[in-house]
C-alpha cells in the first residue's frame, strides 16, 4: 500500500503529472487530504474527483471534511476514513513550576504558536489585548514561532515587523513576548502546558484542520478560536468560539476565562477527554487498520511492547504507601491509601525487581510491605482503609474486608515464592507475617478472598514447603471445588451463578493448588472453568473484560463495555500459569493478544497504557477512555507487563520454545 500526504500547494504545478503518478502505481493507494474546500469550481472539483477515483481509499481529519467530500464532490462515503490530526501524550506537568522555569511566575499566560503569516491574524489578538490587560494587568501574550519560510521568501519579515510596531503603538511591550525561534517539541509542549488561554485567530473560514489547534487542546489549553470547521467540530464545551477578526468578542471570551478558574479547569478536562483518541499511538493504529484492510490479507497487527516504566508507580508512592486515586496522572492525596493497592503494588514491584534488579525499586518494596504490616491486626487479619494522615478510617467497620485480606496473603506469599531473587530480609519479613494469618484466614469465605489467599499460601509452600501452608491450600481449594461442583452445569462451568471482576484468579488459584498437591480434581476444575471464562472474554482475536456495568449472571445476556485493566491483568497472570503447567503454546498466543488490549487492541482502538507517564488509564467505556491513572490500574498494567517480559520477551522463553509467536514477515508494526 502507498500512502500519500496531499496538500494542494505541494502539487499544483505538477497537477497532471501527479495524476499520472497515481494512475501508474499498481499497489493500492491511500491519499490523506489535509485540505478539503467546500463549494469548489468545476476545475478544482474534477481534480479531487480524479484523485479519489485513482485511490483505494481516502483519509481526512475531520467529520466536516468527510461530509464535504460526499456532498460537494459526490465521493462515496464508504471510501472515506476519518482519522483526527495526531497529538502528543503529555505528562501534565505542574503549571506553577513550568511558569517559574520560563520566567513567567505570577503571570496569566496567553499564547499562540506556529509559522507566522498574515493568515494567522495575530493582530486580532493584539487589538483585543489592551482591554484584556485593563482587567488582567498580569497578562503575558506569547507569540511563538518563526515566520513561515514561504512568507520570508516573498516579503521578508514584513508581517512580524508590523506586529512589533503594533505592540509598541498599543503600549503592550510588557505584555507581549515574541519567541522567534523553532521550538523543540519538549519546549513547545511545556509552553502549552503553562498556557492559561490559547488564542487561535486564523482568518481562513475554509481551514479544514489545524495542527497547532490540536496540539494546544491536547495539552489542556482552554481555547478561544475563530469558527474554522475544525473548531466548530471539536470545541463545544472545550473552549469559546468568536467571529473572524472580532477583537471585541475575543476580549470578552478571554476575560471570562481568566476570571473563572473553575471554568478553565472544566474546559481543560473536557478538551483532554475529547482529544484522548487523537494521540499519535491511536492514530497510528487507525492508519494500520486501514493498511491491513487495503492489503486484503490476514496479517496480524503487531504492537511494539513499550519499555518498562515505573515512574507513575513512584509518583503515586509516598514514604508511607501507595496513594489510591489519581486525577489524570497527579496523585489525589485526599483519596488516602488501601491495603488492596499496596498488596498489588508489592506483587508488581517484587516481580519488577526480580527481573531487573533495579535498585530504585528496593525502597518501594519496603514501603509496601511496611504498609501491609501497618494494616495487620493482632489476630492476623487486616484493615483496608487508611487516610492520608495514616489513620484507620471508619470504612473498615462498614464494608466487607475479606477480599483485601486475601490480597494481603497473596502478596506475602508471592514475595516468599520469589526466594533468593529478592532481599532475604524482605522474604523473611513476609514469611513471619504470613504465618500469623493462618488462624484468621479460616474465616474467609468470599470466593475471591479464598482464591487470593490460596495463591498466597501456594507461593509460601512452593518455596518453603510449609506444612501450615499445605493445610491452608487444601482448605481453600476444597471450598472452591465444592462451590464449583455446586454451580457448574452444562453451559455454565463456573464457581458462582455470576461472573464479576477478576474472574481469572479463581481458575489460576485452583491450578496453583493442583501444582502444590497433585490433586487432579483441582486441575479439572481449573481447566474447565478457565476455558469457560475464555469463551466469554476472548473472541474475534481480541479480549473483552466482563463489564462492570452489570455482572454477567447465569442465563442472562452479558453487558458490554465498562472494562477494567485489573481484569485483563488477572487473565494474563492466569494464562502464564496455565502455560507453565501445560506447556501449551496457545496460552502464550492468548497472553500476547490479551496484553495488546493495553496497547489499543480493544473496541475503541485506543491505548489504555500511557507510555508518556508510565500510568494506566482507569477504564475502557463505550465511547471513551477514563483518563485518570490510579493505583489499581497502574499496578495491574505493571503486573501484566512483567508477565509479558518473562513469557514473551525474555531470551530464556524464546530459547526454550525455539520459535517466535508470529513470523516477522507477517507483522505490521505499531509504535509503543
Amino acid at each position: 500500500t502507498v500512502l500519500i500526504q496531499h496538500e494542494f500547494g505541494l502539487f499544483d504545478r505538477e497537477g497532471t503529472e501527479f495524476q499520472k503518478l497515481l494512475e501508474a502505481i499498481t499497489k493500492p493507494v491511500i491519499v490523506v487530504f489535509h485540505t478539503v474546500l467546500p463549494n469548489p469550481d468545476q476545475v478544482f472539483r474534477k481534480k479531487v474527483i480524479d484523485i479519489a477515483s485513482s485511490c483505494e481509499s481516502l483519509i481526512v481529519m475531520t467529520n466536516n471534511s468527510s461530509k464535504i467530500l460526499q456532498s460537494d464532490y459526490n465521493i462515496d462515503g464508504n471510501k472515506i476514513n476519518v482519522i483526527p490530526h495526531g497529538t502528543h501524550l503529555v505528562k501534565h506537568l505542574d503549571k506553577i513550576k513550568l511558569k517559574k522555569k520560563y520566567n513567567l511566575e505570577n503571570k496569566k499566560v496567553l499564547s499562540t504558536f506556529g509559522l507566522l503569516s498574515s493568515g494567522k491574524s495575530i493582530e486580532t489578538s493584539l487589538n483585543a489585548l489592551p482591554s484584556i490587560v485593563a482587567e488582567n494587568s498580569d497578562v503575558k501574550f506569547l507569540i511563538m514561532g518563526k515566520t513561515h519560510p514561504g512568507v520570508v521568501k516573498h516579503e521578508g519579515e514584513k508581517y512580524r515587523e508590523m506586529l512589533i510596531a503594533k505592540v509598541k503603538d498599543l503600549g503592550l511591550e510588557e505584555n507581549v513576548e515574541f519567541i522567534n525561534k523553532y521550538l523543540s517539541l519538549d519546549e513547545l509542549l511545556e509552553y502549552l502546558q503553562l498556557t492559561d488561554v490559547y488564542l487561535f485567530t486564523s482568518k481562513d473560514p475554509n481551514q479544514a484542520v489545524s495542527g497547532t489547534f490540536a496540539y494546544a487542546m491536547s495539552c489542556g489549553c482552554p481555547i478561544v478560536s475563530t469558527p474554522i470547521p475544525h473548531a466548530l467540530e471539536v470545541l463545544e464545551d472545550a473552549g469559546i468560539i468568536f467571529d473572524f477578526g472580532n477583537s471585541e468578542k475575543l476580549t470578552v471570551a478571554v476575560n471570562k476565562l481568566l476570571g473563572d478558574d473553575d471554568l478553565r479547569t472544566n474546559i481543560k478536562l473536557n478538551g483532554l477527554h475529547k482529544m484522548a483518541a487523537t494521540s499519535w499511538e491511536n492514530t497510528a493504529e487507525a492508519h494500520a487498520l486501514i493498511f491491513q484492510k487495503s492489503a486484503k490479507n490476514n496479517f496480524p497487527l503487531w504492537y511494539r511492547i513499550p519499555e518498562i516504566n515505573i515512574s507513575h508507580i513512584q509518583r503515586l508512592t509516598t514514604d508511607f504507601g501507595m496513594v489510591q486515586f489519581s486525577k489524570l496522572n497527579r496523585p489525589d492525596l485526599s483519596s488516602g491509601y488501601t491495603l488492596d493497592d499496596n498488596a498489588r503494588a508489592l506483587v508488581a514491584i517484587s516481580d519488577y525487581y526480580a527481573e531487573t534488579k533495579d535498585e530504585k525499586s528496593l525502597p518501594l518494596m519496603d514501603i509496601y510491605l511496611e504498609f501491609i504490616k501497618y494494616c495487620m491486626q493482632p489476630e492476623g487479619n487486616f484493615v483496608n482503609y487508611v487516610n492520608i494522615e495514616s489513620h484507620y478510617t471508619m470504612q473498615n467497620t462498614e464494608v466487607n474486608l475479606e477480599d483485601s485480606n486475601g490480597r494481603a496473603i497473596w502478596a506475602l506469599g508471592h514475595v516468599i515464592s520469589l526466594g533468593d531473587k529478592l532481599p532475604k530480609s524482605l522474604v523473611d519479613d513476609a514469611e513471619s507475617m504470613i504465618r500469623k494469618t493462618t488462624g484468621h484466614a479460616y474465616t474467609l469465605h468470599s470466593t475471591r478472598a479464598m482464591a487470593f489467599a490460596l495463591k498466597g499460601y501456594c507461593g509460601w509452600h512452593s518455596e518453603l514447603f510449609s506444612s501450615e501452608a499445605k493445610v491452608m491450600i487444601r482448605t481453600f481449594a476444597n471450598r472452591l471445588l465444592q462451590m464449583y461442583r455446586h454451580e457448574a452445569e452444562e453451559g455454565w462451568q463456573w464457581f458462582e451463578s455470576y461472573m464479576t471482576y477478576g474472574n481469572a484468579v479463581l481458575s489460576e488459584a485452583m491450578l496453583s493448588a493442583y501444582v502444590q498437591t497433585g490433586n487432579t480434581d483441582y486441575m479439572n476444575a481449573a481447566d474447565t472453568s478457565f476455558n469457560f471464562l475464555l469463551s466469554h472474554t476472548m473472541k474475534d482475536d481480541g479480549i473483552t473484560a466482563i463489564s462492570n456495568r452489570s455482572w454477567h449472571f447465569k442465563g442472562q445476556k452479558p453487558e458490554r463495555f465498562g472494562e477494567q485493566p485489573i481484569d485483563i491483568a488477572y487473565t494474563i497472570l492466569a494464562l502464564a500459569k496455565f502455560y507453565d503447567v501445560t506447556g501449551d503454546i496457545d496460552y502464550l498466543d492468548k497472553l500476547r493478544t490479551a496484553f495488546y488490549w493495553f496497547l489499543g487492541k480493544n473496541h475503541l482502538g485506543q491505548i489504555i497504557y500511557n507510555p508518556s507517564t508510565g500510568g494506566c488509564y482507569d477504564g475502557l467505556e463505550e465511547t471513551h477512555v477514563n483518563l485518570n491513572q490510579g493505583a489499581e490500574s497502574t499496578e495491574s498494567y505493571l503486573m501484566a507487563r512483567m508477565t509479558t517480559e518473562k513469557y514473551l520477551l525474555s531470551n530464556s522463553t524464546k530459547e526454550k520454545e525455539g520459535k517466535t509467536f508470529y513470523k516477522e514477515e507477517d507483522q505490521v508494526a505499531l509504535p509503543s
